[in-house]
């Protein structure tokens, strides 16, 4: 089994917002960045995307070491999600669980992977960490330049 390096972020301006995602996914030395943007929408659904998109860029199962500065995810895919599938999707206040349709994504993308989850704090340095910002952030003002392209 490959095994595969991912970092992955969100980003918002405003939330809600303008988002961007990104995702660094490293194999034997080969590294491909993937990046996109999406408006309105919130930085929880955004950090949720750049996983997803992630893993759907592997071709096959996969052993995965994944990294990521948002607590939402590494938590609620770690500790949250089993809880909310076993209450129909609910919290425990009873209440509809947010972004259900990428959980649920997510859940289904991971279930041929072996995935190893590692959080890291966020703007603390680490190289790859700092590249999924920029590249989310930049997705964003792409967003924003072809949409005020497009409305010349």
């Amino acid at each position: 089994m490959k095994t595969v390096v991912i970092y992955t972020d969100g980003a918002c301006s405003g939330n809600p917002g303008k988002g961007g995602w990104a995702a660094v996914l490293n194999y034997q030395g080969h590294t491909k960045h993937i990046s996109g943007a999406e408006d309105p929408t919130t930085n929880n659904r955004m950090e949720l995307t750049a996983v997803i998109r992630a893993l759907q860029e592997l071709k096959e199962p996969c052993e995965i070491d994944l990294f990521t500065d948002s607590q939402y995810v590494a938590n609620g895919f770690q500790d949250w999600l089993p809880g909310w599938k076993k209450k129909n999707w609910k919290t425990a206040a009873n209440k509809p669980v947010a972004n259900a349709d990428l959980w649920q994504q997510l859940e289904t993308e991971t279930a041929r992977h072996t995935l190893h989850w590692h959080w890291l704090k966020g703007h603390a340095g680490d190289p790859n960490n700092e590249l999924v910002d920029s590249l989310a952030r930049e997705a964003i003002l792409k967003k924003e330049l072809d949409f005020n392209k497009d409305s010349l």
